[in-house]
């Protein structure tokens, strides 16, 4: 599947079969692609909760206001990031590089984001949205569906997965075989309405 049918043929599912189960191999897959979305500074500062214990589930389904695909989907990611990744080794982000690249950026990220907490949490949110929309296309293409969510107790879900206090929960991604069609599009905007030239009038 090209990318342009894998952008109009995603949408975000809420039904989903209870009794699907993705193997270790399509996880791994669709992981692995995920952790080739661009992040400032290359940080990676995503981290990826995979919910597959079922009592867990049933406890975060609850924290979800009962939405079903939390429970049902194949796969429930609780998308996280790691605000003070920019602290943890950061040569090893860059340890590829050229030693002048080295030399120059692994300073850099430390001036960057040092006393900067709106800034890190930003940063974090922003790499969370970009991997989020690739694990959805990555799914599409794999043949399974997907939908985000933040319809839930952000608090109660980060103390049933032990969030560290450095962590910050951007959103779940649930992924599976759709078992309902979702609702037509509830209406684009159009194009002119949302693309500006240059500057706003």
């Amino acid at each position: 599947m090209d990318v342009t049918k894998a952008i109009e043929l995603r949408r975000s599912v809420k039904a989903f079969d209870p009794d699907h189960r993705m193997s270790e191999a399509e996880i791994e897959k669709l992981m692995s692609l995920a952790m080739l979305s661009p992040t400032a500074w290359n940080l990676q500062n995503w981290r990826f909760v995979l919910v597959s214990d079922p009592a867990l589930r049933k406890e975060i389904r609850m924290a979800a206001w009962d939405q079903a695909q939390v429970t049902d989907a194949s796969l429930l990611v609780v998308l996280t990031a790691d605000l003070k990744a920019w602290q943890k080794e950061p040569a090893r982000y860059w340890k590829n590089a050229p030693q002048a690249v080295q030399d120059f950026i692994v300073p850099a990220i430390r001036q960057y984001y040092e006393g900067r907490e709106q800034v890190q949490r930003d940063e974090a949110m922003r790499s969370c949205g970009i991997v989020a929309m690739s694990l959805m296309l990555a799914a599409k293409e794999m043949g399974y569906d997907s939908g985000p969510m933040d319809g839930f107790d952000f608090d109660a879900v980060g103390k049933l997965i032990s969030l560290p206090q450095d962590h910050v929960i951007a959103m779940f991604v649930v992924i599976g075989k759709g078992i309902k069609e979702p609702w037509p599009r509830g209406g684009q905007l159009p194009l002119g309405e949302v693309v500006v030239q240059n500057r706003f009038g």
